[in-house]
């Protein structure tokens, strides 16, 4: 099993790793949850897929086995900056705009993560240990992009699952419901994590 940050400066050495990541992701999400999201060639994307935003993989022998997207607070694209402030601002009607207890930041040291799947795929015997691996590589990389706090749109679960982990997590925002699946906005404190 392996773990891989992917960005526009180095898909290029990952072969189809991308793209695969963008397939698990439509399979996730689209089919399994039946979101109604964009796809093009079998894959699911939007408008925060940008050269600003980052993929970790979680893979084995070419197989996207978890995956999460990284996106500074800063990142403008047209009208978008990124996903949960964009919710908070009404730009989308997916999400209540109600899903931060207090404004979303724009700053450098905060990135957002979304996206975050693991595949179907992956044996419930081997789920704690991939999203081991995936917590640990989003972790690694929002420090080096220059992060100390994640800002995420998680399960519900997520923060008592990721205390069991080490994260130090705050909850950020009211459960809400997604077609069945109960998620909330979280805080991830990277401070502790920078040594």
């Amino acid at each position: 099993m392996q773990t891989t940050t992917l960005s526009f400066e180095n898909m290029h050495n990952h072969g189809e790793l991308l793209a695969n990541v963008f397939r698990a992701r439509r399979q996730t999400f689209i089919v399994q949850n039946k979101w109604d999201l964009p796809e093009a060639d079998g894959m699911e994307f939007d408008q925060y897929d940008t050269p600003a935003s980052r993929w970790i993989a979680v893979h084995d022998l070419g197989q996207v086995l978890a995956g999460v997207r990284l996106t500074p607070t800063t990142a403008r694209c047209g009208i978008y900056s990124y996903m949960i402030r964009d919710a908070q601002r009404g730009l989308l009607d997916t999400i209540p705009q109600d899903l931060l207890y207090e404004e979303a930041p724009v700053a450098s040291h905060i990135w957002e993560s979304s996206r975050i799947f693991v595949s179907h795929d992956v044996p419930a015997a081997e789920r704690f240990r991939v999203n081991l691996h995936l917590i640990n590589e989003m972790t690694k990389s929002a420090r080096e992009l220059g992060a100390s706090c994640v800002l995420g749109l998680i399960p519900e679960n997520g923060p008592r699952w990721g205390r069991r982990v080490g994260l130090d997590i705050d909850v950020a925002g009211r459960v809400m419901d997604f077609g069945g699946s109960a998620s909330r906005c979280v805080k991830i404190n990277l401070i502790d994590k920078l040594h």
